[in-house]
């Protein structure tokens, strides 16, 4: 769908509703765990491409236990692939919903930008002749003063 003006409200509820929804998803995945840049950055990575790999290894532990070590885990293995199958859906279906509120976020961030910038402008030529207006333009004039020189006030950084 093409983008057209956002004109759309989360109620109160809405948004309790929505965060009890995600407690409740965080809740069914106690074992969700939180990896430092360095334990990242050590792990050895399974992408796609690896899952047929995994699924492949299965079948050889599970039909040749004898090669394996006593100590090897072939249920732990399994266990561990089918988790991450079922993650890898999961993840999928959320970075949909993330990419989507993400982008809904920018354009209606960017058109209560535009929108204020409209404002803006007309505070700033009001000032001129509008008692009390000087005070209401320099506030909202706070927000460029961080922009360099070169940038245009039409297009802010933040």
């Amino acid at each position: 769908m093409a983008y057209q003006n956002i004109a759309a409200s989360l109620s109160p509820q809405d948004i309790q509703e929505i965060k009890a929804a995600l407690q409740t998803v965080q809740k069914k995945m106690p074992f969700l765990i939180t990896l430092s840049t360095e334990e990242r950055r050590k792990l050895v990575k399974m992408g796609d491409k690896s899952l047929a790999f995994v699924n492949n290894s299965i079948t050889a532990a599970q039909s040749n236990r004898e090669i394996l070590p006593a100590t090897f885990d072939v249920e732990e293995l399994v266990q561990d692939y089918q988790l991450a199958a079922a993650l890898t859906e999961l993840l999928t279906s959320m970075q949909q919903l993330t990419e989507q509120v993400d982008d809904t976020l920018m354009a209606v961030g960017s058109e209560a930008m535009t929108s204020s910038l409209t404002v803006y402008d007309y505070v700033k030529t009001a000032s001129k002749k509008t008692p009390g207006l000087k005070t209401v333009a320099e506030q909202l004039g706070e927000r460029f003063k961080a922009i360099g020189k070169g940038k245009s006030a039409k297009t802010p950084v933040s």
